[in-house]
């Protein structure tokens, strides 16, 4: 549920407005999150032989020779608002007998950011980019994401190419990936274009301009929500979690404004999925090996089956994917309202993801929440490390080169990527929890309703409802589980160190 602007106004015009010589709420998040990123064992900075480096890249990566030309096609990328690093373009092509060649192009980071080189070490150490409130921390410098790296509109860019062909009724033909070059025709955002397939706003005007965008975007959607019917069928879980984000009005924090996912980041979302996929396979049947994206079986199963006989519903006693997403459809037409609380609760419940080292014939899991069993990071290079070592991984399937890693470096880097994913996580997690302290400051000793979202020993947490925010319930928990309902008392806050504490009201 959204914060009402009553509440974040109120809330804003009692909290201290920033005067000459102290600090705007944008610099003292920022500030924060510097602090949090030297804590969690990443560098905020670029060292200095990166910077070298940086000054003596000339431009873009340069078409070689074998690198398929593919300018002409109607590529377009769909990305948040703000977005600059830009990872992905995608594209559709009818075909006979009612397939669909859906083309995914991905931004061949590794033409420029060569493997051993002192960018490529920062982006080793830190593993992902890490995006907060105030201040953005990229893996990579911004020239090269936010530009050379990036596949920005009517610019040539050199890609990998995954080609996906699929089937009348959505299912997976064919797939196969090749380097290209590109040409981004629309940089379009998420918000403007879910809405116009929607048919509740206008096309936006690239897509006025760009004739026959239109239709390829729609039959774009078309195949995506095929394959959403097709993966919920898998097991496949559509969870809707709400995510606060941060509004500034001018250097002052306003308000926290929830985010759900919409037609077309799904849209993304399953042509990145297949691309991951095929990307997994592609290494598979070439007989290298691969990191993997794996979400095993949740530990905490028992808890998830309680959660649905409290809700009058019934699981299996062992984990099992499909009966789960059976449950949660259930539950979405059952009680929309109380459905994303649900979805935090599983979530909380099922665990994290990490990466793994799959062998030529190995048995690595799959991912549990996506209901795929070979799956590969490979689509966001600008922001991720792993999906830029199966970059490597991939050209040297395509040429037959020898591996870029040697199996030992790569066991590590799976293990390394996953504790930086994971460090980088918190940090994110606790500078959102700076912000809602500071949102929250001028609040103590109301009462707000709220959900449990985490019971272990070392605490109980609960998050609020309105506004969308996670603090630890220091009082009242005993008997307390993730899922339960509870009314809490806000009684403290903490803005340098993220701490909300409530009290069972």
């Amino acid at each position: 549920m959204k914060p009402t602007n009553s509440d974040s106004v109120a809330a804003h015009s009692q909290r201290p407005h920033s005067q000459s010589g102290q600090s705007s709420d944008r610099a003292t998040l920022a500030a924060i999150a510097r602090r949090a990123m030297v804590e969690g064992g990443l560098e905020p900075d670029f060292p200095a032989p990166a910077q070298h480096e940086l000054a003596a890249i000339g431009g873009p990566a340069v078409v070689a020779e074998g690198v398929r030309d593919l300018r002409d096609r109607l590529w377009a990328s769909i990305d948040n608002d703000d977005s600059r690093d830009l990872d992905q373009l995608t594209v559709a092509e009818s075909l006979p007998g009612g397939q669909v060649r859906i083309l995914v192009a991905v931004a061949d980071v590794d033409a420029v950011v060569h493997k051993g080189s002192a960018l490529d070490g920062h982006a080793a150490r830190n593993t992902t980019s890490v995006y907060t409130p105030a201040a953005i921390f990229p893996m990579l410098p911004e020239r090269l994401s936010t530009d050379l790296t990036s596949l920005n509109e009517d610019r040539d860019r050199i890609a990998i190419v995954a080609d996906l062909v699929f089937a009348a009724d959505g299912t997976l033909v064919t797939t196969d990936l090749d380097r290209a070059c590109v040409r981004n025709r629309a940089k379009l955002a998420y918000r403007s274009v879910a809405a116009w397939l929607a048919g509740v706003g206008p096309a936006p005007q690239r897509i006025q301009e760009t004739p026959g965008l239109d239709a390829n975007l729609r039959l774009q959607d078309r195949v995506a929500q095929q394959l959403v019917t097709i993966r919920s069928q898998r097991g496949a879980l559509r969870l809707e979690t709400l995510e606060a984000r941060a509004v500034f009005h001018g250097d002052n924090l306003a308000d926290l404004d929830l985010e759900q996912q919409n037609r077309a980041q799904q849209l993304i979302e399953e042509f990145m999925i297949a691309a991951n996929t095929a990307t997994a396979t592609y290494l598979a049947a070439k007989n290298l090996p691969s990191l993997r994206r794996v979400l095993r079986s949740p530990e905490r199963w028992s808890r998830i089956v309680q959660l649905a006989v409290g809700l009058g519903d019934r699981l299996p006693e062992a984990p099992d994917a499909a009966a789960l997403e059976a449950f949660l459809v259930r539950r979405r037409t059952a009680a929309p309202e109380k459905f994303p609380d649900l979805s935090l609760a599983v979530v909380k419940l099922i665990g994290r993801g990490e990466y793994v080292l799959d062998l030529p014939g190995g048995t690595a899991p799959g991912h549990f929440g996506l209901a795929v069993k070979d799956y590969a990071h490979s689509t966001a290079p600008n922001r991720r490390f792993p999906d830029l070592i199966t970059q490597r991984l991939l050209k040297t399937a395509m040429v037959g080169t020898p591996l870029p890693y040697t199996l030992p470096e790569l066991t590590d880097l799976a293990q390394h990527c996953t504790a930086q994913e994971d460090a980088a996580n918190k940090i994110e997690r606790r500078v959102r929890k700076s912000a809602a302290a500071l949102l929250l400051a001028v609040r103590i000793g109301e009462s707000f309703d709220a959900i449990v979202t985490g019971a272990a020993d070392k605490g109980t947490w609960v998050r609020v409802f309105r506004p969308p925010i996670e603090g630890r319930l220091e009082r009242g928990y005993q008997g307390l589980n993730v899922g339960d309902r509870v009314r809490v008392k806000l009684i403290h806050t903490d803005v340098e160190r993220g701490f909300i504490d409530f009290t069972c009201d």
